[in-house]
């Protein structure tokens, strides 16, 4: 028999991370089978594409920090002279040579100049930085931006009264930071001459660290539990461990707005360009120590609702008339109180139950919903997962087949159960498939399984309705002779080509003739090329990058994908695809239907049993086990003045006001923008209800109901005041992400530096204290927006690298679409932790450094983590007995490049260094697949790809740089 393909492992058409220059591939160490996002086939290097490659490239030498675009350094051991665009940063010392310092971990203090002196640079004097003490200084009314955080750091100025970014403690307020004057150098440089073009190292301690923020928000706001009593105050960071009490407002791990505090009028929030959005996590998980939200059963009559708008009963709803009618928070309307929920009022006016009734007294909670509230007015039956394994030649060849129905086996043990329920409610069903379908009966009286084969891919039916979806105890000796026999039936199989719509639409029929909703799980090889509904071409062409169709790259090559999609919705049909492709499978085509019905992408590139095992079985576990709300519904109302106008997520809409989610589990957000409608009242605020309609893993209808109430100003400083940086990080990658779907990428990149340098000149010009115009301010609160900016424009989606596939862009897109802020925080600003700067017997984790090549020692080690990648970064002078406690090994040459298991030694440091990565992994939603890279080595391109704050191989600029950008943008705008 002929095979049609290539029965040999194809090399993927290009890499799949930062892979090192061709130059290089021949040097020593191997590299391990993992990319950024997927995997390589073992001793084989990531392939460059040959028009991007980068040959002849030497690993650099970890010497000085390298300089920013567009500046020469001076010869070395030679003074630095200060830039000639204007005067120094504070943090800038200058005249006498500077040191090059190869291995530093934080530079060493500029010296303090005394008071009143006066700097000069080549251009003259430099102008005055105001301190508190200077005449002149005006305070701001309660500071510049509003109590900080906590005490702030001095972020290295060399002046002694000079201001800092944000407010100190204390009760005299201070200005905002200033970067000072085009001292910030403007990125083109081109105007000057040669000799001019040298400029002096900016102090990286003298800008705003991430780090840094992170650590005073913990210690400020770490120790007290966050009680949500308050209307419009800001939570906790995501980064910060914190407990939630409820009185009357959503936890923050179920909303997080981009601020608390609205303006009152459209004019106002179109003069600040600050998105006014809302991150909503409905069936988030919450830490063992808080408990679920109640669930109030209030019978046959259902939820009381107003009858005008339909918001829910909540605790800002007003009764009046002695408790005899409400008012609606929402609209207004006044509503008569059932007779059985009548109550009377206190002498202020609040029931005397309130704090008896969840929906009275806190900001979430559940009702169960009446038979009104399910399709065709009866009540759901127990939803039911479907699993749909490839079974062609590269799945069988790559042993993925034996080892999934050998997890398969336990896995089923641990359906999600409701409550104390002794098993699981779900029924489970098995198909397998190729080039046709084949469906098995499993039903318990049978000795053995049966198969029937549906070859008429054109026009899919369920060739069998009883046996096909059973109960996994009543049935289990019949399923375990299935999964047994599956890998064993298929084992000679040279047939290469499979279908992929054909075999959604058949586990959607099975669904739709069960009555009940589902979830199908679809573990996929290849891009489905047999003649069938859905084919598809390889249309993977790196050529368009940068140009107007590079928008193609990101859109699905037909629409039958979205129409299957909506056909799933309908029917509650959930698909989660498990894709091991060992070349390009058009991703973005294939994740249309997870991406419509609430569904999860996971993909393992050149998939290998031995090494990509634990990642995929711990994927998958968590996959199966975790709750899902099935055939779901939600609608976000707001009070009058404000209303919801656009949804980022993992779902579909038929209509403006409706969010379809055939399935929603505690991972998934839907990001929800606002925009007025009229104008808002200072003293009564605004109010967001969120209304989640679902049906429970045992079948039961349910709402979950969250409640938020917020701020409205009149004063441009109260909305700076009351933001919250990652949320809107959060938001802007969203609208980023969606926005190169129709517009070229360099179009969305111009549009989020514009927005940010209109929230920031909007700033300076309204709320911050008269400077010289050469100064940067930034507001206290959103002081990191440049820094996690430049992070979100230097992404593989918005700048890709030459190794980064078109499939890779497109996976990362719909990951980041459905995120959390917790997720976005560390994706885009991965976590670097040192490793032997701690003293071993510490229990907590380091504290990490900023994600610089800087701040790297090479007498130490690091772990990095991003939610998706984890690296160890070993340097070259670590010593040896520390190479010997975690690797086994007397030497550093003698560790293996790209390991990716640490040997299970008895010491004190291999103990703490795997326990920390295990911590590090019980933390993040997909398991992270740990990379040991040594400095010097080609891994280590890789690696730096991580390094944020650096300038990428891909042509985004270094944080520094982009502070420089940004300051002239803002200038620009206020000029």
């Amino acid at each position: 028999m002929q095979i049609s393909g290539a029965v040999a492992p194809a090399p993927p058409s290009s890499g799949l991370g930062y892979g090192p220059p061709t130059s290089l591939a021949s040097a020593s160490g191997s590299f391990p089978n993992s990319g950024l996002y997927g995997s390589y086939p073992q001793g084989q290097a990531p392939p460059l594409s040959q028009a991007q490659g980068h040959p002849g490239i030497q690993t650099p030498q970890r010497s000085a920090p390298s300089q920013a675009s567009g500046f020469t350094p001076p010869a070395s051991g030679g003074p630095r002279l200060p830039s000639m665009t204007g005067p120094l940063l504070p943090g800038q010392s200058f005249g006498g040579p500077s040191v090059s310092q190869p291995n530093h971990v934080s530079s060493p203090p500029p010296q303090a100049l005394p008071p009143g002196t006066q700097m000069t640079g080549p251009l003259g004097p430099l102008p005055p930085m105001h301190s508190p003490q200077q005449p002149g200084y005006q305070p701001q009314q309660n500071g510049s931006f509003g109590p900080a955080r906590g005490p702030q750091p001095n972020y290295g100025s060399p002046y002694p009264a000079a201001p800092t970014f944000g407010s100190q403690s204390g009760p005299q307020p201070l200005p905002p930071k200033r970067l000072d004057p085009d001292a910030i150098p403007s990125p083109q440089l081109s105007e000057l001459p040669p000799q001019q073009k040298t400029r002096h190292r900016i102090d990286p301690d003298a800008i705003p660290s991430p780090i840094q923020v992170i650590e005073d928000d913990r210690n400020n706001r770490g120790t007290e539990p966050f009680v949500t009593g308050v209307r419009g105050q800001v939570p906790p960071l995501v980064t910060t461990n914190f407990l939630v009490k409820d009185q009357g407002n959503a936890s923050p791990r179920y909303i997080r707005c981009t601020s608390y505090n609205i303006p009152c009028t459209s004019d106002m929030a179109k003069q600040a360009q600050v998105p006014l959005a809302a991150v909503i996590k409905p069936l988030a998980r919450l830490p063992p120590e808080e408990a679920s939200p109640y669930v109030v059963d209030h019978g046959e009559s259902g939820p009381l609702r107003c009858n005008r708008c339909k918001a829910y009963m909540c605790p800002f709803m007003q009764f009046i008339e002695g408790g005899r009618r409400f008012q609606c928070c929402f609209c207004s309307c006044i509503n008569d109180v059932p007779p059985q929920y009548f109550q009377h009022l206190d002498h202020t006016g609040k029931r005397v139950d309130a704090y008896d009734r969840p929906e009275l007294s806190l900001g979430s909670y559940e009702f169960l919903a009446t038979v009104d509230y399910c399709k065709n007015n009866k009540f759901p039956s127990p939803p039911a997962f479907i699993f749909m394994i490839d079974v062609s030649y590269n799945a069988i060849r790559t042993g993925l087949v034996r080892l999934l129905c050998e997890e398969l086996k336990s896995l089923l043990d641990f359906l999600p159960r409701e409550g104390g329920a002794e098993e699981s409610a779900i029924r489970v069903g098995f198909v397998t498939y190729n080039k046709v379908l084949h469906f098995y009966n499993v039903k318990s009286s049978l000795a053995q399984p049966q198969m029937m084969v549906v070859s008429d891919v054109a026009d899919m039916f369920v060739p069998l309705l009883d046996g096909f979806l059973v109960n996994v105890n009543e049935s289990r000796a019949v399923i375990t002779s299935l999964l047994d026999q599956i890998p064993e039936m298929f084992a000679d199989t040279r047939e290469t080509e499979t279908v992929f719509v054909p075999v959604i639409q058949a586990g959607m029929e099975a669904l739709k003739a069960a009555e009940c909703a589902g979830k199908l799980f679809l573990f996929h090889t290849s891009l489905p090329i047999a003649e069938a509904p859905g084919k598809l071409k390889n249309r993977d062409d790196r050529k368009l990058i940068n140009t107007d169709k590079e928008k193609t790259l990101f859109q699905p090559q037909t629409g039958a994908y979205q129409t299957l999609a909506k056909e799933c919705v309908a029917q509650g049909c959930c698909v989660d695809l498990f894709l091991f492709p060992n070349q390009y499978v058009d991703v973005a085509t294939l994740s249309v239907v997870p991406q419509l019905t609430g569904g999860s992408v996971y993909k393992y590139a050149c998939f290998q049993v031995e090494n990509d095992q634990e990642r995929f079985l711990s994927d998958l576990r968590r996959d199966v086990q975790k709750v899902v709300g099935f055939d779901a519904v939600m609608r976000v109302r707001t009070s009058t003045g404000i209303r919801a106008v656009d949804f980022f997520g993992a779902f579909y809409m038929s209509n403006t006001t409706d969010v379809e989610l055939a399935g929603l589990d505690g991972d998934k957000t839907v990001t929800v923008e606002f925009k007025h409608d009229d104008r808002l009242n200072e003293e009564s605020g605004a109010l967001l209800q969120c209304a989640l309609l679902y049906t429970s893993c045992a079948g039961q209808r349910r709402l979950r109901i969250h409640n938020l109430a917020l701020n409205c100003c009149t004063q441009l400083a109260d909305l700076y005041r009351n933001c919250e940086t990652d949320t809107l990080i959060n938001y802007m990658a969203k609208f980023a992400y969606r926005g190169v779907l129709n517009s070229p990428v360099k179009a969305v990149r111009d549009t989020l530096i514009t927005q940010c340098a209109q929230i920031l000149a909007c700033y300076r010009k309204n709320c911050a204290s008269p400077s010289s115009a050469g100064q940067l301010i930034l507001p206290e609160c959103m002081k990191l927006l440049p820094v996690y900016l430049n992070c979100v424009l230097k992404s593989d989606v918005l700048q890709p690298g030459a190794e980064i596939t078109t499939d890779d862009r497109a996976y990362v897109r719909q990951l980041v679409t459905s995120m959390d802020v917790a997720e976005t925080n560390v994706f885009f600003y991965p976590r670097l932790l040192p490793l032997t700067k701690s003293p071993i017997e510490s229990t907590t984790e380091p504290p990490a450094v900023r994600a610089s090549e800087e701040r790297l020692s090479n007498g130490d080690m690091y772990l990095l983590e991003n939610g998706l990648n984890l690296f160890l970064w070993v340097g070259a002078s670590v010593q040896q007995g520390v190479v010997q406690s975690l690797f086994s090994v007397s030497s550093f040459s003698q560790i293996t490049s790209g390991l990716s298991v640490l040997p299970v030694l008895d010491n004190p440091l291999s103990k703490k260094v795997r326990g920390l990565i295990d911590s590090l992994r019980a933390q993040r939603s997909r398991y992270m697949k740990l990379i040991v890279v040594k400095q010097e080595d080609k891994l280590e391109m890789l690696f730096k790809h991580f390094l944020v704050e650096d300038k990428s191989l891909s042509g985004g600029a270094s944080y520094v740089d982009f502070l420089c950008h940004m300051h002239k943008e803002i200038r620009q705008l206020l000029s």
